[in-house]
């Protein structure tokens, strides 16, 4: 399977020149405005996930679902955005679409990546016309299936996971469909949480139409659809400069998964990067079979990593649009890990597979450009999710990622704590945990040491531990890095791997598999200990053992 834009959108290069400050003044009016989008979700959406860790992101297209603008937030959500809509006009043709409609959708064959992640699109009309359309992603805490939080580690097939949501209509011109919403909220844990998360969604969508609807008004139709063609025929230029720097070429890498989510062996992801002029190919059809497990991710979130890394290692101005893609061609193979049919589990791929595939990426450039690239970091979520009722007997469900030591560079050692490439959730405060769960953070620190060693070192992972004080609570793990550990670069050690202890009450203490689903009661304690970071370059030979560490400790 091919996947990628690598035609033109319809009526690219057909418009009439645009001033360069008006360009740039709509521009960043449609950035702002899908940044805004954003905001209004964090302040009015009920669940912690989004108002605290703002695991959600936004974006706008054109008129025919080509992103156009997006919001500062997680990129694989807003590189699989760039396919949602088109995807979602194959499947609802226009003539069903109205003013006020907001459409919501999950299925991740539909331009998506996996359950939880649920999408709302809006269409904008100006003058009776579809101008744009308004995305907001916004991450469920619940949407339904065999556990609480919707994640199943033990999964065999999509149907397990959730509630599979094709397009469907919520809201329009008349306003909400309650019947259509009930049966949501039938579906789900935590209706009441997820309502309202419905309908912070809905208003992000809301307020992206009067903006945009302002900037035609402002501007004139035929000045700002023009303008919506200029921003993808320069982003097209930016990224084929790009490109042309880099040699031409062929490029492999490759990164491990630790399992297959089922008790098997590590699995790989394997591509072959062809660079020819203006133009790269992309070919990860040497990516071992679909894993048994909830692994598996969509060829969407392949394009989505492979934007990514190409901006981030030979473009870091290029201005996101559908315009970025058009010198990319991302090939997937049907029946392989990235490309598994709407039939398998998919929903740790979303964030596990996503940072192999950028690492593999990484990888395959490290000849050409070591001194652009960190050392492994913490390409993993960390996940842990908490499940179980509060005191008055409602759902809650902490969905809580955790960072580790950043990879170290040519020139610094990495930074403790953090999050890179595909991710940029936050984590949720010791305060909000305790005021909204049955939980006690007991402890958090720096798990010193976990950086691997070499000229420069791998930032530090953290230490958290958290008390269940509730008579019973579903614990799920979704991770990576336990097995295979963030790599070195150029010589440098690995970081030391995640891992996770729990401790029961009584005492008996064991770890927990990168995928698993636990019941845990009163008195148990979690510990997680996220991975370090790899270092960068050799140690020279007459350095002493410690001086790192001694060093940044005492930095500190």
């Amino acid at each position: 399977m091919k996947s990628g834009d690598t035609t033109k959108p319809p009526g690219a290069g057909l418009q009439r020149p645009v001033d360069p400050v008006t360009l740039e003044v709509i521009r960043n009016a449609l950035n702002a405005a899908a940044e805004e989008m954003s905001l209004i979700v964090m302040r009015s959406a009920r669940s912690p996930l989004l108002r605290e860790a703002g695991d959600l992101s936004s974006a706008l297209t054109d008129a025919d679902g080509y992103l156009v603008a997006q919001g500062r937030d997680i990129p694989m959500h807003l590189g699989v955005m760039s396919f949602t809509v088109r995807e979602f006009l194959k499947r609802v043709p226009r003539e069903r679409l109205a003013p006020g409609d907001v459409w919501f959708l999950n299925l991740p064959e539909i331009g998506g990546n996996h359950l939880p992640d649920v999408k709302a699109i809006r269409p904008i009309y100006v003058d009776g016309s579809i101008r744009a359309f308004a995305v907001s992603l916004a991450h469920w805490a619940d949407t339904g299936g065999a556990r609480p939080g919707s994640y199943v580690a033990d999964a065999v097939d999509a149907w397990q996971e959730g509630l599979r949501i094709p397009p469907l209509r919520l809201f329009s011109a008349a306003g909400a469909d309650r019947e259509k919403l009930e049966f949501v909220l039938a579906n789900v844990r935590g209706a009441p949480e997820r309502e309202g998360d419905i309908l912070a969604q809905m208003a992000a969508t809301r307020a992206a139409e009067e903006r945009v609807q302002q900037i035609y008004a402002t501007h004139g139709s035929a000045e700002s659809t023009a303008a919506i063609a200029a921003i993808h025929d320069r982003a097209e230029a930016q990224m084929r400069a790009a490109l042309e720097a880099v040699p031409d070429g062929v490029y492999t890498g490759e990164d491990w998964l630790d399992d297959d989510a089922a008790g098997g062996p590590p699995v790989a992801v394997r591509v072959r990067v062809t660079v020819q002029g203006d133009h790269a190919t992309f070919d990860f059809t040497a990516t071992d079979d679909a894993a048994r497990g909830p692994v598996n991710t969509t060829p969407y979130i392949a394009a989505a990593s492979v934007f990514y890394v190409v901006k981030a290692l030979f473009g870091p101005d290029i201005q996101p649009s559908g315009g970025c893609y058009r010198p990319l061609e991302i090939v997937t193979r049907p029946g392989s890990l990235l490309d598994p049919g709407p039939e398998r589990p998919v929903v740790g791929g979303n964030h596990e597979t996503s940072q192999r595939i950028a690492d593999a990426l990484f990888l395959a450039f490290e000849a050409i450009g070591p001194q652009r690239l960190s050392a492994g970091g913490p390409t993993t979520s960390g996940l842990m999710l908490f499940g179980g009722r509060r005191s008055d007997g409602a759902w809650t469900t902490l969905y809580e990622t955790h960072g580790g030591g950043e990879g170290a560079r040519h020139d610094r050692d990495g930074a403790p704590v953090i999050r890179v490439h595909m991710s940029n959730v936050m984590n949720t405060p010791v305060e909000v945990i305790e005021a909204e769960y049955p939980i006690r953070i007991e402890c958090q620190k720096l798990r010193h040491g976990s950086g691997g060693a070499g000229r420069h070192r791998g930032g530090e992972g953290l230490h958290r531990e958290y008390r269940i004080l509730g008579e019973e609570m579903s614990v799920t793990s979704m991770f990576e890095r336990r097995v295979v550990p963030p790599y070195g670069l150029q010589g440098g050690l690995p970081g030391a791997p995640f891992q996770v202890t729990v401790v029961t009450h009584d005492g008996r203490a064991y770890a927990l598999p990168g995928k698993a689903n636990i019941r845990l009661g009163a008195g148990d304690l979690v510990i997680v200990e996220s991975c370090g970071g790899g270092g960068y370059g050799a140690r020279q030979a007459d350095s002493p053992p410690d001086a790192d560490i001694q060093s940044k400790e005492l930095k500190a």
